[in-house]
């Protein structure tokens, strides 16, 4: 029951984190031209901290212990 919990409230976490790195304030800081690895600043960030997130969902959810 604790663990499901615990796990309950790191993943509410991570959903603030992903609405926070997905919402406009933060995404006009990379909306801007150059290149970054061949694609532009804004597409990397979307990309990256949509990886990081999925990562780190997964991290948490197949955690065996605390």
């Amino acid at each position: 029951m604790i663990r499901s919990r615990l796990t309950a409230q790191r993943l509410a976490f991570l959903f603030l984190l992903g609405c926070f790195f997905f919402n406009y304030p933060l995404l006009s800081v990379f909306n801007r031209g150059g290149d970054f690895f061949g694609m532009p600043p804004l597409y990397a960030w979307l990309m990256g901290s949509w990886l990081a997130l999925i990562a780190q969902m997964a991290w948490v959810v197949e955690r065996k212990g605390d």
